[in-house]
């Protein structure tokens, strides 16, 4: 590049940044992935000029994700980092300004019509009319320097969406709750074997939860039970175990890791603002995106603990646009 483009790329840079940071905003969208860029696409199109605000993720939990079969419109399946950069660009092809940066703080109105307060990384300060809240829930790990590493690469949160690569194999599932019951009854339809790793001597799932996965002949659960290393080097290969009650370790071969313990929404920057279930999702209006206060919206994972799919978050993005927009129509003197 030389010294004429850099300037002016810079001063094109500066000068949007500048208005981003003095103007009034119809839309503010805070976190990406599948529910913020589809926020987004719709938003612009409609002529709401949405700033994006991507979070410390950008592009969200699909970028740890090897290849997405399930997103409908991709035949051969598609990388998810691939997904997430054209989401992006189709949402800056529409007008959105995407800003790489987290936000800090917000301040909502509760008033109709009032003004939102959104606090970046650096302490700007914009106003918006709306906000749009995708951030995302985070899934739990066990926190083991070699399950981290082998993310993507045989260790997942999500058996419908990784499941299928798995097909007549062997794979084991962390945990004792419902969701851990879920995954492995799914799995079970899939999988030539499923074994249930449980922490305590009972599990915490529901009656109903405990007797299909009891019921099902290919799922062999092992109480009292925990992962201390996951091994392989390029993938998953098996996994060390250890018996919490007496110690003793033991190696288990398996050709994928799924971890159900649970997911923690991202909505701490919301607290005693918005309200929420007792697991800290922000709960939504019927059938709708709004929350408690006028002209904030919530749209993906933040929002849903049953589906968490890519498609449903997206789904969600859209209506959170829509509702959005017919917020800003409704308000007197627009």
């Amino acid at each position: 590049m030389d010294e004429n483009s850099f300037l002016l790329n810079y001063l094109s840079f500066n000068f949007a940044l500048g208005l981003i940071q003095m103007s009034k905003h119809k839309t503010v969208i805070i976190g990406s992935g599948p529910a913020g860029y589809t926020a987004a696409i719709y938003a612009a199109r409609a002529d709401l000029s949405p700033v994006l605000f991507e979070g410390l993720e950008p592009g969200g939990q699909l970028t740890t994700t090897t290849d997405v079969d399930n997103f409908p419109g991709y035949p051969k399946g598609v990388l998810g980092p691939q997904m997430m950069n054209e989401m992006k660009e189709q949402a800056q092809r529409f007008g959105t300004i995407v800003q790489s940066d987290h936000v800090t703080k917000v301040e909502l109105s509760n008033k109709v019509g009032g003004i939102h307060l959104v606090y970046d990384g650096s302490n700007n300060k914009l106003e918006t009319q709306t906000v749009i809240i995708s951030t995302g829930a985070a899934a739990k790990y066990l926190n083991l320097p070699s399950e981290q590493r082998l993310i993507g690469a045989g260790v997942s949160a999500c058996a419908v969406c990784d499941g299928f690569f798995y097909r007549n194999k062997e794979v084991a599932v962390v945990g004792g709750g419902d969701s851990a019951c879920q995954e492995a009854s799914y799995l079970a339809n899939i999988c030539k074997k499923v074994t249930m790793l449980v922490r305590k001597g009972y599990m915490r799932a529901s009656k109903a939860m405990i007797h299909r996965v009891n019921s099902i002949d290919n799922i062999d659960i092992k109480y009292h039970h925990e992962v201390s290393e996951v091994l392989g080097k390029e993938v998953v290969e098996g996994l060390e175990i250890v018996n919490n009650q007496t110690g003793q370790k033991s190696r288990m071969a398996t050709d994928g890791l799924f971890i159900a313990i649970g997911h923690t929404p991202n909505t701490k920057l919301f607290e005693n603002q918005l309200e929420m279930d007792l697991t800290g999702y922000i709960i939504t209006k019927g059938k709708t995106t709004q929350t408690n206060l006028p002209g904030v919206f919530a749209s993906g994972d933040v929002q849903d603990h049953q589906y968490r799919q890519a498609v449903t978050a997206a789904g969600t993005g859209c209506m959170a646009a829509l509702d959005a927009e017919r917020y800003l129509q409704e308000l007197p003197n627009q």
